[in-house]
């Protein structure tokens, strides 16, 4: 699962749901119109100018606090392709890939990925290239069976998929 090349968004430690989506919004059914608020209570530039493409970068325990799945959905819906912590928090973690929206939890090499940063992201080797910086982080490849319903769009169209 090659990503393309996309610009970090860095942000730290403990970002948690309610930021990620703030609650006032969660009764947007749309999830395109959601996505549209997604960050603006600690950046609004976020919604207004990340592309398709463009990395979540953070710190650790990334997506604390409640359980909701709006949280990893409105970065798959504007295009994140991965999103890259120190840590994250576990609910936010299955989430993300209940819905095919792959995570890297790399620990402290996290620190060496800076906002604007340009990345190119090889989920099936674990490779993590800072392409302006010319460093090149390697983790662990997310397993398999993660690959396989992030490519299926998700953990229901992966099980719909194996019938």
């Amino acid at each position: 699962m090659r990503e393309k090349t996309g610009n970090v968004w860095r942000y730290g430690h403990h970002v948690d749901t309610d930021v990620i989506i703030p609650a006032r919004y969660l009764n947007i059914a749309d999830h395109k119109e959601l996505a549209e608020h997604a960050m603006e209570d600690i950046d609004a530039d976020f919604a207004k100018q990340a592309q398709a493409g463009d990395y979540i970068v953070a710190g650790k325990n990334f997506g604390c606090g409640s359980s909701r799945e709006h949280a990893p959905l409105v970065f798959k819906v504007r295009g994140v392709p991965v999103i890259i912590a120190d840590s994250f928090a576990r609910i936010f973690y299955r989430n993300a890939i209940n819905i095919g929206l792959p995570v890297m939890e790399i620990g402290q090499e996290a620190e060496k990925i800076e906002d604007g940063d340009t990345l190119e992201v090889d989920v099936a080797k674990g490779e993590i290239k800072i392409a302006n910086k010319n460093i090149t982080i390697t983790t662990k490849p997310l397993p398999g069976f993660i690959q396989e319903i992030a490519e299926a769009g998700g953990l229901i169209n992966c099980v719909k998929g194996k019938n």
